[in-house]
């Protein structure tokens, strides 16, 4: 099994909370092939992405990133 860690460190633990929540939807509706673990710690986001194979493990990578991307984009403009 291969695996990808992520560390995000937002400005507030808020923030950490608010982009765990928008994800909350998409780690529950997995996606194939992986398995994903998060955690968060104050102000920090953990999130681990397994896979068997590395093109299962690329395409939940870039999922994952683009939806905190823009999970975190939204919250910026309000």
């Amino acid at each position: 099994m291969i695996s990808a860690k992520f560390i995000f460190k937002f400005d507030s633990e808020k923030d950490a909370k608010i982009v765990a929540g928008s994800l909350s939807p998409e780690i529950k509706n997995k996606i194939p092939k992986t398995n994903v673990k998060i955690k968060i710690d104050k102000k920090t986001y953990y999130l681990e992405i397994k896979s068997n194979d590395i093109s299962s493990l690329r395409a939940a990578c870039n999922s994952y990133l683009r939806w905190i991307n823009t999970a975190f984009s939204v919250k910026k403009q309000f």
